[in-house]
């Protein structure tokens, strides 16, 4: 089959996908943003197309979000029919609809079978918003939740362009209407357990100090950006705390100095500093010592990290749930999250991890800290939690075959079922 991937951070979600689908003998071909010149990736041929149009000036503020979309959806669709010039025909398409590319590909292939990866359906009701009252400060709440409504428009010029649906979790599937949920399947995008296992005799190296092993105490903490919506407020604010009580702990922080989710940070500033500011003149210097912001680092040191780690925290708002937890508990990492709805899919308390509410950082410090003081249960805890990601989570047994048994039943299916 002719199978054309559309992701404007190819391949993203569709990283073993597209290879596996490429081995099986398929000719697989991907228009992406990533790149500026065709390239060949794991045997999928990997196409660039550009961004012609900026986007439209003094647009009413509800249309905004709408108005990249359609100019990404524009540019990827020029670039869909320039590849259906050239002869080239896919049998199925495989799409990330979050940006808009793929707004308008049944336009150009009308007989294609199109998949599309339906990653969050944005909801304006409690705890979807409102979840934080810290940073709930819209002078008119009612007219915010509008806005957030408004987001769904992609979504909803979305519904009749794919046939089936793919979605990573169950709470990121049930943000959708039913409309909607019908024709979605719940498969991971998958973790490699046989890569990410844990390591005894691991060393992490951090310049400075000596080599961090297994016998250290390490607390770790990992967001692609150190943001609210992953709960940094809530863990640097635990720090005080938690470093007076364990003067031999390292604490460990991954992640960028941008925004991946929710509201920017006032002008000028980082959520990141903000915090560090808030906490930093109640931790002596001696404690500061032993907290490491490692910015993002590369996958192998990453891995680690996570195999070093002691206890690792890991929170979130109400929203899409992070690889990085799964790659912690497949690691054997004892696992201390908030106790919010897409944490209760993978964690069952007390047997693969412990919850503690979202904003009770008192809470969160008392379960860390008693995690630290008791190995044996950390070990239980790491070694369930490594045993429930291989049985619902791993790559090559669980969502690699259900991922190609999808694309099998794409293949089947009818195109454009769903309206005109």
């Amino acid at each position: 089959m002719n199978i054309l991937f559309i992701h404007q951070n190819f391949p993203g979600q569709f990283k073993h996908l597209a290879p596996a689908l490429a081995r099986a003998g398929h000719r697989c071909v991907a228009l992406t943003l990533r790149v500026k010149e065709a390239t060949k990736w794991q045997g999928v041929t990997v196409l660039p197309y550009k961004i012609s149009r900026n986007t439209t000036p003094r647009l009413h503020p509800w249309l905004v979000d709408l108005d990249t979309k359609v100019v990404r959806g524009e540019a990827c669709f020029r670039a869909a029919r320039a590849l259906r010039e050239k002869g080239f025909t896919p049998d199925i398409i495989v799409a990330h609809p979050g940006w808009g590319e793929s707004m308008f590909l049944r336009d150009v292939w009308p007989k294609a079978r199109i998949g599309l990866y339906y990653e969050l359906y944005h909801r304006s009701t409690w705890p979807h918003m409102h979840f934080d009252p810290e940073f709930d400060r819209h002078p008119d709440k009612e007219a915010e939740a509008l806005r957030i409504r408004m987001k769904n428009l992609n979504n909803l010029i979305h519904l009749p362009v794919g046939d089936m649906g793919l979605s990573p979790t169950e709470f990121q599937a049930n943000t959708f209407p039913q409309a909607f949920r019908d024709r979605i399947s719940v498969i991971h995008d998958g973790i490699d357990t046989d890569l990410v296992v844990p390591d005894a005799d691991v060393r992490f190296e951090i310049e400075g100090i000596p080599a961090l092993t297994r016998a250290d105490e390490v607390v770790t903490f990992v967001n692609r950006n150190l943001e609210p919506y992953r709960g940094y407020h809530v863990f640097m604010r635990s720090l005080p705390r938690l470093l007076a009580e364990r003067p031999n702990a390292r604490v460990l922080i991954v992640g960028g100095d941008e925004v991946s989710y929710g509201a920017r940070a006032p002008k000028g500033q980082t959520w990141k500093q903000i915090f560090i500011d808030e906490v930093r003149g109640q931790i002596p210097d001696e404690d500061w010592a032993r907290v490491h912001f490692l910015g993002r680092i590369p996958y192998d040191r990453f891995l680690r990290l996570l195999q070093v780690s002691s206890v690792h925290v890991y929170l979130t708002y109400p929203f899409v749930l992070s690889w990085s937890l799964f790659e912690a508990m497949s690691a054997g990492a004892a696992i201390v999250a908030s106790d919010t709805a897409p944490l209760q899919e993978a964690i069952e308390p007390g047997r693969t991890g412990v919850l503690v509410d979202f904003f009770d950082r008192e809470a969160l410090v008392d379960e860390v800290c008693a995690l630290l003081d008791d190995p044996d249960r950390r070990a239980a805890l790491g070694a369930a939690a490594r045993a429930f990601v291989r049985e619902h989570y791993d790559l090559r047994t669980v969502c690699l075959p259900r991922q190609m048994d999808w694309i099998d039943r794409l293949a089947a299916c009818s195109p454009g079922r769903v309206g005109d």
